[in-house]
């Protein structure tokens, strides 16, 4: 059995983001394939908010080692300010000094064969980049998305720190994974010296157990047709403002009211913001927002949904939520507001999903919307192929990652 020392922020018991996923199943399905892991992640006084249903989940061969860090909006900040060097490149930059010693401790008395460590939380490829450069063991820097976009962060200086940090951890990984082949051809054209055989792909995905023995939910009654969105919301990615048009626009007609139509925003984020905008549009009746539930919890609501929303702005156009292939696994139609051409809209279309809707248009949306409404999602094109969504599940994705960690590993 090889040894694996993970390096992530997203890990349990923080809850309400899908990042956990990612590095949990994998955690849990790699020794499957040789590789027993140790987790190496934060201290939970840095996480906003937690709980305790997927601490269950750990397997109990699994050691999770927690290093000091804070989060610089809530620890450092004194009336609501904080030294921007204190959130360089992220606002847990105070991880690195401790989880690089943790790290180094670890490598002395465990002895790993590989380093693995997973963005979008820059620090945690920054220890990991640490730790290479003192002890040369072969190393996965996982992506998922880019870290440094040309219009990303809007901060020029913080933009010119991630890209730097990205250079860095694409000249010294070993190799560099993503979740979309969009993506991964972004690293290209930034990187064109890097060799082919230094990027990958590993797509999100759902894990199988985690549906076992659930029942559907809904948060409204079986008589209102339930359009859920689960996750975050924001004007800079993930806005909402066509959809509340097309809403608005299909209330005008009659086709929609508060008797027979809601759409939920289950643990959206930002909900100041959120509230200001479905004010603004006027469908304040239309629209519900819900805090964050446990994740199974989350999930059995997908399975009562009518149907299911993503949104994916042109901000976002290499990335696709972890949440899509969760959403796929439901077998509930799904209704995307995604670019076309984008990293999402080519994941629904290879999911089988031939539906999106009109990202820009809130005339062609609310049409679209109609169609929906009136099948039920029952026509075809609404709902993902079963066959394609069994290609994504966290068992068969880990098999990759153990591949590509023998690869290395064996050099």
């Amino acid at each position: 059995m090889k040894r694996l020392l993970m390096i992530a922020y997203h890990f349990p018991p923080l809850r309400g983001s899908s990042g956990i996923q990612r590095t949990l199943r994998f955690a849990q399905h790699l020794p499957d394939h040789g590789w027993q892991p140790t987790v190496l992640t934060v201290h939970p006084r840095a996480y906003e908010s937690t709980g305790r249903d997927l601490l269950e989940e750990l397997p109990s061969t699994l050691k999770v080692v927690h290093a000091f860090a804070l989060d610089a909006a809530r620890h450092l900040a004194i009336g609501g300010r904080y030294p921007r060097s204190l959130a360089t490149p992220d606002r847990w930059g105070t991880w690195r000094g401790p989880g690089v010693r943790a790290g180094l401790r670890l490598v002395e008395s465990w002895k790993p064969h590989a380093i693995w460590s997973t963005f979008p939380i820059a620090t945690a490829h920054r220890i990991a980049l640490d730790l290479r450069r003192r002890t040369r063991l072969p190393w996965i820097a996982d992506f998922r998305d880019p870290m440094a976009q040309p219009d990303y962060p809007p901060d020029p200086r913080l933009r010119r720190v991630l890209a730097t940090l990205e250079a860095e951890v694409l000249a010294e990984a070993s190799l560099a994974t993503f979740v979309a082949a969009q993506a991964l051809e972004d690293g290209r054209m930034r990187y064109p010296g890097l060799p082919e055989d230094r990027l990958a792909v590993i797509a999100n995905g759902y894990d199988e157990a985690s549906f076992a023995g659930l029942a559907p939910t809904r948060a409204v009654g079986k008589g209102i047709f339930l359009l859920l969105h689960s996750g975050l919301i924001d004007a800079a990615d993930r806005d909402p403002a066509v959809l509340l048009q097309a809403l608005a626009l299909l209330r005008g007609e009659g086709r929609i009211a508060a008797e027979n139509f809601r759409l939920v925003f289950r643990a959206p984020g930002n909900e100041r913001w959120l509230a200001q905008q479905v004010a603004a549009h006027a469908v304040g009746d239309l629209v519900a927002v819900l805090p964050a539930v446990a994740y199974r919890a989350a999930l059995a609501e997908m399975l009562g949904a009518d149907a299911l929303l993503v949104v994916q702005g042109a901000s976002c156009a290499s990335q696709v939520p972890a949440k899509v292939y969760e959403y796929a696994r439901s077998g509930r139609p799904i209704a995307g507001l995604v670019g076309p051409g984008s990293a999402t809209d080519a994941a629904l279309a290879a999911l089988g999903v031939g539906e999106r809707l009109g990202a820009a248009d809130p005339q062609r949306l609310a049409a679209q919307l109609r169609s929906l409404l009136d099948t039920r999602g029952a026509a075809p094109g609404w709902t993902a192929d079963r066959r394609a969504v069994e290609q994504y599940s966290r068992e068969r994705l880990t098999g990759d990652l153990a591949r590509l960690l023998d690869r290395v590993a064996g050099r």
